[in-house]
């Protein structure tokens, strides 16, 4: 290999690309315009392949130390400049994003809240009239230790904190991902999850007012599930999207419908994630402390769900 014609005709690449990163290194990628980025990615690779040729023919350490340097400053900007838009892109959409597809999609998580607090009110009533039917709903074994002997059933926590903690969560992760995707039967398992969680809720409820265990009852609920019910009608209304895009597609065929609201849904999963994760930890270390006192529980409950609905609320100024 002649090396000077080689270095010669090679030469214009280097200097494109080292003017390049010179630009993105005081500018950001950003500054690039969508041809000059595709121009970037071109030279690096050449770039790397005349490294690895310099190398090879050991054309000597000053020009491949140079090289060198070249190939990781266009890596460290390519790979790197990548990692940090998408860790741009994540806070984008949890700092605008989410709330806007929650304000979008409001309507389809109305109808799985109504269905929720429906199935409760109804659970309620009739088992304030007919106390057998708490046991439709509720094992036995719980009854009887509420009835009975007086206690909750949430002490069993204590002492296992990071093991119910993680089981909490996988479970509440399932009944979400079941009531999305319940949305490929048209719904009619989402309503139905949301209908059952809202009877059991209400047997439990009417349950522990029956004993006069409300207060710590509803103690133990408020921290997480300020933000474990609200996940959870989100995953409602996500199932609801897919629903309409079956049944109801209007404008669309069923499978652009599927893909647009199939994209919010999505992104509905990407809020739920989150706050099961944040109401698992508290539903296992925070709730069942019996060292916090239960006012404090109520207010940590209520201040979650009251920042859960300004941030739903917010948009972009």
């Amino acid at each position: 290999m002649n090396i000077q014609r080689w270095i010669s005709r090679r030469e214009p690449n280097w200097q494109r690309l080292d003017a390049l990163l010179r630009q993105v290194e005081k500018k950001g990628i950003k500054s690039l315009q969508a041809t000059e980025i595709r121009e970037l990615a071109s030279l690096y690779r050449s770039v790397a392949a005349d490294l690895a040729r310099a190398q090879t023919q050991k054309v000597g350490n000053t020009l491949t130390q140079s090289l060198q340097l070249l190939t990781t400053r266009a890596y460290t900007q390519i790979y790197q400049g990548s990692r940090r838009q998408e860790w741009q892109a994540v806070v984008e959409f949890y700092s605008w994003g989410l709330p806007a597809v929650v304000q979008q999609t409001f309507p389809y998580i109305a109808t799985a809240t109504t269905i929720f607090l429906l199935g409760a009110l109804i659970a309620w009533w009739y088992a304030w009239q007919d106390p057998t039917f708490i046991s439709l709903l509720v094992p036995e074994s719980l009854i009887t230790q509420v009835r009975d002997e007086h206690k909750l059933w949430m002490g069993s926590i204590v002492g296992i904190e990071p093991l119910a903690s993680s089981n909490i969560t996988i479970n509440n992760l399932s009944v979400s991902f079941g009531a999305i995707a319940g949305g490929m039967t048209g719904g009619i398992y989402t309503t139905f999850l949301l209908w059952f969680n809202g009877l059991l809720i209400g047997a439990l409820a009417t349950l522990v007012s029956q004993n006069n265990l409300a207060y710590p009852f509803w103690a133990f609920v408020f921290p997480h599930g300020s933000l474990e019910l609200p996940a959870i009608f989100f995953a409602g209304g996500a199932g609801f999207l897919l629903a309409r895009a079956i049944l109801f597609p209007g404008k669309y065929n069923r499978r652009d419908a599927l893909k647009f609201y199939g994209s919010l849904a999505v992104q509905l999963l990407f809020g739920i994630i989150p706050m099961l994760i944040i109401a698992g930890t508290i539903e296992g270390f925070f709730s069942p402390n019996p060292s916090v006192a239960s006012p404090f529980k109520y207010l940590l409950g209520m201040s979650l769900f009251v920042v859960l609905v300004v941030y739903s609320n917010r948009k972009r100024g």
